[in-house]
This record gives C-alpha cells, structure tokens and sequence, in this order.
C-alpha cells in the first residue's frame, strides 16, 4: 500500500464518496477544505494502485488539529486500508489536541483510539416556514476580515484564516453578520448550497436573540421550499429550541470527541457548527 498527499483534483473525487456514502457535501467544498491545509488530505492506494481509502487532518495553528473525511471505499473494505490511512492521519497530527465527530457506529473504536466524549451535536433539518425578515444584518463580506478572525478564534478553538477566507467567498454562499459595524459585531452565519438543500454553518452569536436573526435572514435569502440543515451542539439548549421553533427536526447525531486537552470553547454562543468534517 502507498500512502500519500491527495492532490487537488483527488479531493474532488473522494468528496464524490462523501456524497455516495449520503454525507450531503456542500457544492463548493473541496476548495475551500483544501485551503484550510492542502498537506492535510491523505490517500491510501491499494496493490492495485486504486484509491482504498482516505482521510482529512488538519491542522489549525499550533497545537490543534481536526480529522475527518474518514472514508474507505466499497470494495476496499475489511482489509486494512482504513487503519492504515488513520494511523498516517494521526502521526501527521502528532502532539495536538485532535478532534473528530464520530458517528455512534464507530464512536467505540474512537474511544479505544484515546478520543474522549466532550458532546453530543446532533444534525436537525426541514423546509423552513415563511419567517419575517430581520433587521441589522449586513453581508459578512463588507466586516473588516480581521474583526471576523477575532470572533471566530474563541468560538472555534484555533486560528482558520485561510479556511474562513474561502468558506464565505464560495460561489452561491450566503454569508451574514449581525452589527452594522466591527465595534457592534455579535454574531455571523454562512449558509452553502448543498447535493441536497443548504447547511447553515457556522451559526455563531452572541446570545439567542441574534442567532434568531441570522437564522431568518439566512432563511429569507434561501429558495422557497429548500431542506434547511443545521448541526447543532447539544448543550447549547437555545440552539436546539431554535431549530425546533423553525420546523427542524433531528436528523442523526454525531459525538464530538478530542484526544488531548479540548478547547476551551463557549458552546452558548455555538449555535451551529461548521462542519462534521473539518469541526
């Protein structure tokens, strides 16, 4: 077997497997994951020489890292590629803290890997019912990109500039923040068209009545009668009342899990998170 970096057009390919195994990427993914770390994206081939299995393990900053993307592909499975390609993931990610959102299948395994429960996030989804539009949002675009940094850092646990740059510049996003000013910021939400609907994340703010807002400006921008999904942090209890209040329903869950000391994040502030796959 070799392991070895994806290339840019090899991301492409295995977000199709992402899309076949019914994760529902957004449209736009690949390039702006690949910005976040393009050493980050690893690939096993097979004796064969056939793509066997892959996985995502960024690294933010200094001292974290997030893995995800951990896909082996029909055909391939059961003959050790997938624990090939994690051990390659780990060692690249080797004295951070490492985070992942494990489905429950595998969430034991993860457990035996040394990752630790911090919490539940559980994907909630539906067709949004007309809602009033609110004032006092502004585009994200037209927020100096340094006041978006210093807000994202607490709410996410490390630095993403890159990443974040791409995420709200993808072609079709809607990205919104709450404050007509960098001294009156409290809050942003980027919605990304997705194979199927539109995924809000992140959804951040700083209490529930501008989550609120930002959920129905992004619902008012949205095409009528679209699959509307949001990943919310269970402890957060005004997120989960939210998506409830906007006629979304729990989907499937995810555990947040961390090897290492986890960050020391405001989940009341977290009202959805970015990604299952790169946190």
């Amino acid at each position: 077997m070799t392991i070895r970096t994806m290339s840019r057009g090899e991301l492409d390919r295995v977000i199709q497997w992402a899309a076949d195994e019914g994760w529902n990427p957004g449209l736009g993914d690949a390039a702006a994951f690949h910005l976040a770390d393009p050493t980050g994206f690893h690939i096993v081939e097979a004796d064969d020489g056939q793509p066997a299995a892959a996985i995502s393990v960024i690294r933010y900053g200094e001292r974290f890292g997030f893995l995800g993307l951990y896909i082996a592909r029909p055909g391939y499975r059961a003959r050790g590629h997938g624990m090939t390609i994690w051990r390659s993931g780990m060692e690249y990610l080797a004295g951070r803290t490492v985070g992942l959102d494990g489905v429950v299948a595998q969430q034991e395994n993860y457990r035996k890997s040394g990752f630790a429960l911090a919490h539940r996030n559980i994907r909630h989804q539906g067709v949004v019912p007309p809602v009033e539009a609110p004032d006092g949002l502004t585009s994200l675009t037209d927020m100096p990109f340094d006041t978006l940094l210093d807000y994202d850092l607490p709410l996410f646990g490390a630095p993403r500039a890159a990443f974040l740059s791409a995420w709200i510049g993808m072609p079709g996003v809607i990205a919104l923040a709450a404050g007509a000013s960098a001294e009156s910021f409290q809050g942003y939400a980027v919605a990304r068209p997705c194979r199927v609907g539109w995924k809000i994340g992140p959804l951040f703010a700083d209490d529930p009545a501008t989550a609120d807002a930002l959920f129905r400006g992004i619902a008012t921008r949205l095409p009528a009668n679209e699959t509307v999904i949001l990943d919310v942090p269970e402890p957060n209890r005004a997120a989960l009342a939210l998506a409830a209040r906007f006629g979304l329903t729990p989907a499937f869950e995810t555990a947040r899990m961390y090897a290492g000391p986890p960050p020391d994040i405001d989940l009341a502030r977290v009202f959805g998170i970015t990604t299952f796959e790169l946190g």
